[in-house]
C-alpha cells in the first residue's frame, strides 16, 4: 500500500452555514465547495472542547481536553499527532497565523519536524506592524499562510509528509481586501469594520446597520480564505500528490452575527471595549462548590465572564476530508473534532494511543457503519463561577457566571452548565432554529441527556470538584 501523505487545514471561525457545500447559495465558496465534491462531506460533525485553544488540544491530541486543560499551553506530556507522524518517518511541518500557536508558549508546535509560525494576527501596534506594508492579496494572513505551505511542498512533496496548516482568518479583526468586500455589498467598501461587542449587540447599543458592516467583512474574508485554499489546492494537483494524499478542511467554531440576539462567541464585560452598553445588574453570586487549590478566586478589573451560549451557529463546523481510495459523499452521523486525530492514525497505519479518547472516522467514510455514537458534547472548559481564567484571549479575567455545555443527538439539543441553574432544551427536528425553549414541557427528555452528558464526563475522568457541580440536572 502506497504511503498516504496528510494535509490538515484548519480554518477559524469559518462557519458551517457559509459553505456552499452546506447549502449556502449567495456566499463565494466555489474552490472549497469543488473541493467537497470529491470529497466526503460530513453533516453533522461539532466542535468539542470550545473555543480556539481548546479546540487545537482536542485535534492535536484526540482527546476531549476540556475535561482537565482549558485555554492553556499544551502540556509537554501529551501525545501529539505530531510527534506520531515525526516518528513514523513522515517529514511534520506546520505553519499558522493563528495566534497561540508559538508565542507565550503555547506549545502547539511539539512533536514538528519544522514549525512556522506568521505573526501580526493580534491587536495594536504587532498587527499594524505586519499590516502596514500590505499592498496585493498575496499579503494578507491566509494566503501568506497558505503560500507559505505551498512552497513547503515544492520542496518536501517527494517525502511522506503531514502538513499542518493553521489560519486564523475569518477571525476578527476583519480586514479583508476590498475588492471581496465589494462582491457583497460596495457601500461598505471604505468602511472599517466594527469589533464585535461580545454580548447582546441590542444592549450593547449597536445597529443592525453595524452588524451588516460586520458581517460583510467576515463573507469576504471567507472569500478571501477560500480562494487561498484554493491556490493551494491547486499546487497539490500539479506535484500529483491527490492520488496519495489526505486533504481535511475544518473548522474549530463559528460565530455569532446577531442569532439568539448574540455577536460574538462569549459574553464578557471589559474596560477593552468589547461591551459597550449599560451596566448588567449584579445578582449576587453565591459559591457553593470547593474549588481546587490550584484555582483563585478573585476580582478582576479587567473584565468578567458570563454565560455564553452554544447553539448551532457556534458548535457546527464544517468537515470535509478526502481521501483518494474513497468516493465522494455525505455522511450525517454525529461527529466530533477530536476524531479527527485518530482518523489520521488509522488512514496512515500509524497505532494509536491508549489514551487517545475519540472515534476514528474511517468506517463512516468507507459505509462500514452509519454510526459511532447517539450525541456529541460541545462545552467550555469545565470551569466554576469565581474562578480566573484564560478564553478566547491571553488575558485572564474572572468568571462571573457557569459557563454551559450543550448536547446534542441527531432529534434534540440541551444546554445545561450546573445543578441549579436554567436548562435549555430544543427539538432539532421541529425547531432547526433553536428558538424555542421546551424545557419545562420535556424535563424527561432533558433528564435523560442530562445523564449521557454526566456519564460522558465521569468516563472522561473530570475532577470531582466539577463533577459535583453537574451531579443533577437542577
Amino acid at each position: 500500500m502506497t504511503q498516504k501523505n496528510v494535509i490538515l487545514i484548519v480554518s477559524d471561525t469559518f462557519r458551517r452555514d457559509h459553505l456552499g457545500c452546506y447549502g449556502n447559495d449567495w456566499i463565494r465558496t466555489p474552490h472549497l465547495d469543488r473541493f467537497a465534491r470529491n470529497s466526503t462531506v460530513f453533516d453533522y460533525a461539532f466542535a468539542a472542547s470550545f473555543p480556539t485553544v481548546p479546540a487545537r488540544a482536542d485535534l492535536m491530541t484526540g482527546r476531549h481536553t476540556f475535561s482537565y486543560l482549558g485555554w492553556r499551553p499544551l502540556p509537554r506530556d501529551e501525545i501529539t499527532l505530531a510527534q506520531l507522524m515525526t516518528s513514523a518517518g513522515y517529514r511534520t511541518f506546520g505553519v499558522a497565523d493563528m495566534p497561540f500557536a508559538v508565542r507565550g508558549g503555547y506549545g502547539y508546535d511539539l512533536g514538528f519536524t519544522d514549525f512556522h509560525w506568521v505573526r501580526g494576527q493580534s491587536y495594536g501596534p504587532s498587527r499594524e506592524n505586519v499590516t502596514s506594508s500590505w499592498r496585493y492579496e498575496s499579503d494578507y494572513f491566509a494566503p501568506s499562510t497558505m503560500r507559505i505551505a505551498e512552497e513547503w511542498l515544492e520542496r518536501h512533496h517527494r517525502d511522506p509528509f503531514f502538513l499542518y496548516i493553521d489560519t486564523w482568518d475569518p477571525h476578527e479583526p476583519w480586514q479583508p481586501p476590498k475588492h471581496y468586500i465589494e462582491l457583497y455589498d460596495a457601500q461598505f467598501a471604505d468602511e472599517v469594520s466594527l469589533h464585535p461587542t461580545y454580548w447582546e449587540w441590542q444592549e450593547a447599543g449597536f445597529s443592525e446597520r453595524d452588524i451588516k458592516l460586520a458581517h460583510t467583512h467576515y463573507c469576504a474574508e471567507i472569500t478571501m480564505v477560500d480562494r487561498a485554499v484554493g491556490r493551494l489546492l491547486d499546487r497539490v494537483e500539479s506535484l500529483g500528490l491527490l492520488e496519495n494524499t489526505v486533504i481535511i478542511f475544518l473548522s474549530d467554531h463559528g460565530f455569532y452575527f446577531g442569532e439568539h440576539g448574540q455577536w460574538g462567541k462569549g459574553r464578557f464585560k471589559s474596560e477593552l471595549g468589547y461591551y459597550m452598553g449599560p451596566a448588567k445588574g449584579d445578582p449576587g453570586m453565591v459559591l457553593t462548590y470547593r474549588l481546587p487549590d490550584s484555582h483563585e478566586i478573585v476580582s478582576d478589573d479587567r473584565g468578567e465572564w458570563y454565560r455564553g451560549p452554544l447553539y448551532d451557529e457556534v458548535t457546527r463546523v464544517p468537515l470535509l476530508i478526502y481521501q483518494p481510495d474513497a468516493d465522494a459523499g455525505r455522511v450525517d452521523a454525529l461527529v466530533s473534532l477530536p476524531d479527527v486525530m485518530p482518523t489520521i492514525l488509522d488512514l496512515t497505519g500509524i497505532e494509536r494511543p491508549e489514551r487517545v479518547q475519540a472515534d476514528s472516522l474511517v468506517p463512516l467514510i468507507t459505509g462500514e457503519v452509519d454510526d459511532l455514537r447517539d450525541f456529541v458534547v460541545t462545552t467550555w472548559p469545565m470551569y466554576l463561577a469565581g474562578q480566573r481564567i484564560r478564553v478566547v484571549d491571553d488575558e485572564e479575567r474572572r468568571m462571573r457566571e457557569n459557563q454551559p455545555s450543550t448536547l446534542n443527538t441527531k432529534a434534540w439539543s440541551m444546554l445545561y452548565s450546573v445543578a441549579g441553574e436554567p436548562v435549555e432544551l430544543y427539538d432539532r427536528v421541529n425547531d432547526p432554529q433553536l428558538a424555542n425553549n421546551i424545557f419545562a414541557q420535556r424535563t424527561d427528555v432533558a433528564g435523560d441527556l442530562h445523564q449521557k452528558l454526566y456519564g460522558f464526563l465521569e468516563a472522561l475522568g473530570t475532577d470531582e470538584v466539577f463533577l459535583e457541580a453537574r451531579r443533577s440536572l437542577q
